[in-house]
């Protein structure tokens, strides 16, 4: 397995009265690229592929709020729409265009970024990103009580403890069998934050798990990806649960895209396949610098 990117630098801003964290490598002198984590994860999870692109690129990886180093919302507030505000936040003060590349939750904010500003995005790269798997259909006045009940037990709920971060890695293991060993390591040793009686706990705040009573809007989202003018590439797992981008429907409307589907992958494919992946992103960030054909 490769080495991960060195130790970042750190660096915060505020969006909506919530302290945001997050990490570069780089001085500023290279061209701008934007990794966003998923749901549940952290910004850290990027160090292997911050890794191989790092000479190139001045990489900017946030925690989301209610994510790693990032505070959490009072009141629980994690819908895509303030996910995609504070990463615009964050990037009003980074040189444009940028490179966006987001996994799962994060490449659903890249796509709603880079549709919302398309002007501010150069490349799209979107791994297991194209929105949630639609429930089964229900009433409204049903789907609100569920909602309220969730929040309640959420109320009740504390976050999970470890004994060490070997148990940690363990359950992390446990939740994707492609990982390797140093992998869940990895992501372990920078996503548990330890508590005060010497215990773990992972640090994304417990109501980020909670879905809005109202179903992903495909049809809003299909209006703002079809607003993409960046070159985007869409990278899906063979053995995920994800639905596919293209069979789905989903993806038809973003005007320039492409669809790779990576063979022994999970949902996590960048972790599960890291060489497989970045051969895929470097061939489709290098089509940037080369000559329009006459």
């Amino acid at each position: 397995m490769s080495r991960p990117a060195p130790e970042p630098r750190h660096e915060y801003y505020e969006s909506q009265r919530i302290r945001m964290h997050y990490a570069v490598w780089g001085n500023g002198s290279n061209p701008a690229m934007l990794l966003i984590h998923g749901g549940q994860d952290h910004c850290r999870n990027w160090d292997f592929v911050a890794a191989r692109l790092l000479d190139r690129y001045t990489i900017y990886a946030p925690d989301l709020r209610g994510h790693g180093d990032s505070g959490w919302a009072i009141g629980g507030m994690y819908s895509l729409p303030e996910f995609v505000y504070d990463v615009s936040v964050m990037a009003q003060n980074l040189p444009k265009p940028l490179t966006v590349i987001g996994h799962s939750l994060g490449g659903a904010i890249a796509l709603q970024y880079a549709g919302t500003f398309p002007d501010a995005v150069s490349r799209v790269v979107a791994i297991e990103g194209w929105g949630p798997p639609m429930i089964e259909e229900q009433p409204a006045h049903v789907r609100m009580r569920h909602w309220v009940d969730h929040m309640h037990e959420m109320e009740r709920r504390q976050p999970r403890r470890y004994s060490s971060r070997e148990e940690a890695t363990k359950r992390m293991l446990e939740a994707n069998p492609h990982l390797t060993a140093e992998m869940g390591r990895h992501l372990t040793l920078y996503g548990t934050r330890m508590n005060e009686d010497g215990t773990f706990s992972w640090k994304f705040d417990n109501y980020v798990r909670i879905r809005s009573p109202y179903q992903f809007n495909l049809d809003d989202a299909r209006d703002i990806w079809a607003k993409v003018s960046a070159p985007t590439l869409l990278i899906k797992g063979a053995e995920s649960w994800a639905p596919d981008p293209d069979k789905s429907g989903r993806a038809g409307v973003i005007p320039n895209h492409r669809t790779v589907t990576i063979e022994k992958a999970g949902h996590w494919v960048h972790h599960d396949r890291l060489d497989d992946v970045m051969a895929v992103i470097e061939e489709f960030l290098a089509e940037e610098k080369q000559p329009a054909r006459a």
